[in-house]
């Protein structure tokens, strides 16, 4: 690991953890509970806690290229085939943390989305496979 990031991890543990050790040690004790299933891009200028103004343990996040929620396929009895991940942490929201809400956050300027339109490597074959559940739309 650079030395940038663990200069930013040794911020993090000295400057910022102390004012939230408590919290940390609350959710480790108790569990977590978030409320709201926030499903996003993974675009980096998205940052779910800065937008809805949360903080640890209010969210349970999935996030993916382009925020997309895979369809249901009733007759295979699961997700679509190769789309496990999104489908695994709804189910573990819904079923495991009973989340109240569920937010699928779209953004302006998704390198996702415009890689829908303008096409990918073709070697990046899991991107292509990925971007195709949004091609319909």
């Amino acid at each position: 690991m650079d030395d940038e990031w663990l200069a930013r991890l040794r911020h993090f543990h000295d400057q910022a953890f102390p004012d939230h050790q408590q919290t940390f040690q609350t959710l480790v004790s108790e569990g977590q509970h978030p409320t709201t299933l926030f499903i996003g891009c993974s675009d980096s200028r998205l940052v779910p806690y800065l937008l809805t103004g949360t903080g640890p343990g209010e969210l349970f996040l999935v996030r993916n290229v382009g925020a997309f929620v895979p369809p249901w396929d009733g007759a295979c009895g699961g997700p679509l085939a190769g789309y496990h991940g999104t489908a695994a942490a709804i189910e573990f929201a819904v079923l495991s943390l009973a989340v109240r809400r569920i937010i699928v956050c779209g953004h302006s300027h998704c390198g996702g989305i415009r890689a829908l339109y303008t096409g990918v490597p073709p070697e990046a074959r899991n991107l292509h496979q990925w971007l195709d559940l949004g091609r319909a739309a």
